[in-house]
Parts: structure tokens; C-alpha cells; sequence
């Protein structure tokens, strides 16, 4: 379990994550640049974004600029991107990558992810040999050297399983919907058997968990927020989490999450929440 905001998550290559990120969607235009700015000005170090989020210039921008102030080196930082489904298979993957990058002003990304599976009932029979012609070219550009590490993102445990069919490369990372009252245990539990990082986008859930009269009791008990609890409870199940804000100081308290540990009574009590979550199924989405 991470125990201090230095200690990282290390991936099966020996890549070492910031053990929180932040998440860029939703976030366009000035908008994008401001909160990327103010998100590492408040010490985040691993920025997320993605194609769809039509921001990667945006955030391009802001870790230039965030670089050459001089407070940090490239190295210090952790960005990255999405496949998005309209460019799967492999030479459309090739070029969607070539395009992130050059968009974002980047020599290489940290971390690049299929941003969804193809599922049966979009693609019937020819799902699996698309997500794994996908993969294949991911794997050949990390064995470029054009990006640090590769994984997935919403892939449940069959897709991944059959990614193992013919994969050269493991994926290293799995970033799925995870907080309390959406927890994904039977997704989690492969990766973890299989060395996969899990992220978690959402990690702050929908509106009704900050109403949650059991959530926020446990909050009040530790004089933390609602939010520093899914937080904490992500990475007390080993799970990176993502969160968003544009406010500075919600940036700055979404990472303050090492003053307090929830006991194992009150995790007990997050996991066993009902459904709060979980409203793109992989298997039925259709974009």
C-alpha cells in the first residue's frame, strides 16, 4: 500500500508511476491549460489525457511551458494518452500515436492505452483480432522507444484474456471505472494476478456519493473530505486514482491523502456500497 505522496506504483517493466494522476476530460481550450498549469504547479506529476478529450495541444502546452520555468525535468513528469476507437487496428494505431504525439509537442509518452475495447456486439466475431492487431501495434511502439509503457483502459478480464493469446507484450496498466459502490473486483483481481497496474478514472464516482450518509461519517471521523476518502480507498486497494478539479485548492486536497488510513472496518463498509457507477458497459458501448 502506498504510504507517502513520494512513493510510486511500479510497473512489471520497472516504470514507476506518481501514485496520483490528473485527469484532463471534459477540460478544452484555455480551460485545459490553465488547470494542467495549475494541477503541476500543485504537484501533480502525472498528467492524463486522451484524443477524445481534444486537449492534447492544451496540455502539450502547459508541461512546455511548466519545463521551461525550470521546476521540474521531463523525466519528473508522467503523461498519457488514448487510442480512440475510430483508429483501431494497427496501421490506423501507428498513425493515431505518430499524431498524439506530435500534437502534444512530445519526444515520447509515458504511458499510451486503447481507450476501449471493441466488443462482439459492435463488431461481432472480428472484435478479438481487432483489439489484438491494436495491441500489436502498441507493443511495437514501446519496443521503439516512443513510449515508456502500454495498457488498456475499460477493458474488462475476457478482453484481456484474450489479448494473451497472442500478445509478445503484457499490458501494464488497466485504467476502469473503480470507486466505492463500483469496485470492478472481478477486472481487478486478474490484473493484480497478472502484474497489471490498475488505474482509476472516476475515482471520485458519480454525484450521489457525496450524499452517501455512510461516506461522509467515515469522512467527518477523519476530518477529510468525501473525495480524500474514494481517494484513499483506491489506493488502499493498490489502485492509482485520477481525479479531476479545476479548483487550485481541491487540486491541492486531492492529493493531501497520506495525514490519515482508513481502518479495515470502513473499508469493508466502501466495498459493500450498492451500485453507484458503472454506466458504459464495454461489452454494449457503441462509439
Amino acid at each position: 500500500m502506498i504510504r507517502s505522496p513520494e512513493e510510486t506504483f511500479v510497473l512489471r517493466n520497472l516504470v514507476h508511476m506518481p501514485c496520483v494522476g490528473y485527469g484532463t476530460y471534459l477540460e478544452e481550450g484555455k480551460e485545459a491549460y490553465q488547470s494542467v498549469t495549475k494541477a503541476l504547479r500543485a504537484g501533480y506529476r502525472l498528467i492524463d489525457t486522451a484524443s477524445l478529450y481534444k486537449n492534447e495541444k492544451e496540455v502539450g502546452e502547459a508541461v512546455k511551458h511548466f519545463l521551461q520555468a525550470g521546476d521540474a525535468a521531463r523525466s519528473d513528469l508522467f503523461i498519457t494518452s488514448k487510442l480512440w476507437n475510430a483508429n483501431r487496428g494497427y496501421d490506423k494505431t501507428i498513425a493515431a500515436f505518430n499524431k498524439s504525439l506530435d500534437t502534444l509537442g512530445l519526444e515520447y509518452l509515458d504511458l499510451y492505452l486503447i481507450h476501449w475495447p471493441a466488443n462482439e456486439r459492435q463488431f461481432g466475431v472480428n472484435a478479438k483480432k481487432l483489439n489484438q492487431d491494436t495491441w500489436r501495434a502498441l507493443e511495437d511502439l514501446y519496443l521503439s522507444g516512443r513510449v515508456r509503457a502500454i495498457g488498456v483502459s475499460n477493458f474488462l478480464k475476457h478482453h484481456l484474456e484474450d489479448l494473451y493469446e497472442t500478445a509478445r507484450i503484457e499490458p501494464m496498466v488497466d485504467q476502469i471505472e473503480f470507486h466505492p459502490g463500483w469496485t470492478q473486483y472481478e477486472t481487478v483481481a486478474f490484473c493484480k494476478e497478472k502484474n497489471i497496474q490498475v488505474e482509476a478514472w472516476s475515482p471520485l464516482g458519480r454525484t450521489t456519493i457525496f450524499t452517501d450518509k455512510m461516506i461522509n461519517k467515515i469522512a467527518n471521523a477523519h476530518n477529510v473530505s468525501v473525495a480524500q476518502v474514494c481517494l484513499r480507498f483506491c489506493l488502499q486497494h493498490d489502485v492509482l486514482p485520477i481525479p479531476k478539479s479545476v479548483h487550485e485548492s481541491r487540486m491541492k486536497a486531492n492529493l493531501d491523502l497520506f495525514g490519515f488510513t482508513l481502518t479495515a472496518e470502513e473499508m469493508a463498509a466502501l466495498d459493500g456500497l450498492a451500485n453507484m457507477g458503472g454506466n458504459h458497459d464495454p461489452d454494449t458501448v457503441e462509439f
